[in-house]
């Protein structure tokens, strides 16, 4: 079973940029659909971004279009969101999120659709 360790989270003003990393390990990426989900005090885990096992195919919620971009690299067994234009709206606990897919294509939105967690990420936007 992979297991995943997401990084890159902190403190950023208004209007700054954070690059979330998840890395792999146990086994390589290329065997799984990827998200990126997140989670604020008092709220349920949102999606935000998730990408395909090829990297072709990609899906955000409407809070992230034109903000974040999703992105995996199979040599350093990773995949990355890129966040810019923060707001204090997207203050959350960000988690990264797998699930093994035979279809190479296929992208997933929904939190029940992933089986496998990392510990989660702290991004805090001040204002």
């Amino acid at each position: 079973q992979v297991q995943l360790a997401e990084s890159g989270g902190g403190l950023v003003q208004t209007g700054g940029s954070l690059r979330l990393s998840c890395v792999a390990s146990g086994r390589t990426l290329d065997w799984y659909t990827m998200g990126w989900f997140r989670q604020a005090p008092g709220q349920e885990r949102d999606f935000v971004a998730a990408i395909s096992r090829s990297g072709g195919g990609t899906n955000y919620a409407d809070s992230a279009k034109h903000r974040f971009t999703i992105s995996r690299d199979s040599a350093k067994n990773t995949v990355y969101l890129q966040m810019s234009s923060l707001a204090p709206e997207d203050t959350a606990v960000y988690y990264c999120a797998a699930r093994a897919t035979v279809n190479r294509n296929l992208v997933l939105t929904r939190r029940s659709e992933y089986d496998v967690w990392g510990q989660g990420t702290q991004v805090t936007v001040s204002s």
